[in-house]
C-alpha cells in the first residue's frame, strides 16, 4: 500500500516529457488522433512527425482519451497502492478532458481524488504537474501543493508562435483570434491564453523572426514579475529553431531555476501544424 502517496494523473496534451513522466511514475491519459482510417493514442502508436507528414494529405480529428483507456488507468493506480489521485489538466476552455476524467473518476469510486484545470496547454500546462509531483516528493503535503498550483496557476503564461494559422482555424480551436484570420494572412501573431484559459492575440508582428524576438521579450518581461520561476520551450518540428530561443532565454534570464526543452505532441500537433515554438513562464512557490 503506498501510504501517504498520492498519484498523478494528467492528460497528454500537458506534454509532460516523457522522462520526468517516468522518473515521477506519472499516469498519462492519451488523447485521440482520429483519421479516417484508423484513431490513434497521442504518443503511443503515432508520433508528431508522422502527424506532420500526413497534414497535406489529411488533417485529423482529435477526441478525448477513450473511456477504456482512463478506466485501466485508474485500475493501474488503485493496483498499484495509491487510494488518492491529483488530476491535472489543459484548459477547460479549450477541452473536454478535464470534466471527462472528473466524470469517469467519480464513477470509479475507489480513489480519493483532486482535479486542477490549468486553465493552460501543452508544457504551460506540464509545468503545474511538475511542480506538483517535485513537490509531493519533498514531502508537501496535498493541501499546500493544491494551493501552491492555484497561485501558479494564476500567474503563470503561455506565448506562442505559429508559422500558420491554417490548423488552429480548421480544428475549431482559434478562439479570439478567429476574427483575425484573414486580415492577419501576412502577420505572424503570438497567441496566449486569457485568465480563463481561451486563446487569444497578444501581439501581431510582422516576419518570423520579428516574432520570435518578441516572444521572447514578452517571456522576459513575464519573468521579471517572478523571484522564483522556470521556463519551458516546446516546439512543432522546429527543433533547430527551439533551440536558438533556448539558447537566447538563457542568456537573458540567467536567474531561471528550470529550463525544460520538449516538443509539442501529436494531438496538439494537429491544430497547430509545424513550425511552432512556444514559450512558457512558470511562477514558483516563494522559499
Amino acid at each position: 500500500m503506498n501510504q501517504n502517496k498520492i498519484a498523478i494523473l494528467v492528460d497528454s496534451g500537458c506534454d509532460v516529457p516523457p522522462d520526468f513522466v517516468a522518473e515521477h511514475n506519472i499516469f498519462v491519459a492519451p488523447l485521440k488522433i482520429i483519421y479516417k482510417d484508423r484513431e490513434y493514442e497521442d504518443r503511443l502508436d503515432i508520433t508528431p512527425q508522422q502527424v506532420y507528414a500526413r497534414l497535406d494529405q489529411e488533417v485529423p480529428k482529435t477526441s478525448l482519451p477513450s473511456t477504456e483507456r482512463v478506466n485501466s488507468l485508474f485500475e493501474a493506480i488503485h493496483g498499484q497502492g495509491y487510494e488518492e489521485l491529483l488530476i491535472i489538466t489543459i484548459s477547460t476552455g479549450l477541452s473536454g478532458t478535464h470534466n471527462l476524467l472528473a466524470m469517469l473518476a467519480q464513477q470509479f469510486g475507489k480513489l480519493r481524488y483532486h482535479m486542477v484545470d490549468t486553465r493552460n496547454i501543452g508544457i504551460g500546462a506540464g509545468q503545474q504537474a511538475m511542480m506538483a509531483a517535485q513537490m509531493l516528493r519533498d514531502g508537501a503535503p496535498l493541501e499546500e501543493v493544491l494551493r501552491e498550483l492555484e497561485t501558479s496557476i494564476a500567474r503563470s503564461r503561455i506565448f506562442f508562435y505559429l508559422d500558420t494559422l491554417e490548423y488552429l482555424a480548421k480544428g475549431g480551436r482559434i478562439g479570439k483570434v478567429s476574427a483575425l484570420v484573414g486580415s492577419l494572412l501576412k502577420l505572424r501573431p503570438i497567441i496566449s491564453c486569457n485568465k480563463d484559459g481561451i486563446y487569444e492575440t497578444v501581439e501581431k508582428v510582422r516576419g518570423s523572426a520579428q516574432a520570435l524576438a518578441k516572444a521572447i521579450s514578452l517571456v522576459v518581461t513575464e519573468a521579471g514579475k517572478h523571484v522564483r520561476f522556470a521556463v519551458a520551450v516546446a516546439h512543432g518540428s522546429a527543433k533547430d529553431e527551439a533551440a536558438r530561443v533556448m539558447a537566447e532565454l538563457k542568456r537573458r534570464l540567467p536567474h531561471c531555476e528550470r529550463f525544460i526543452s520538449t516538443d509539442v505532441s501529436p494531438a496538439l500537433s494537429v491544430h497547430t501544424g509545424p513550425g511552432l515554438i512556444g514559450i512558457a513562464v512558470q511562477a514558483l512557490p516563494a522559499k
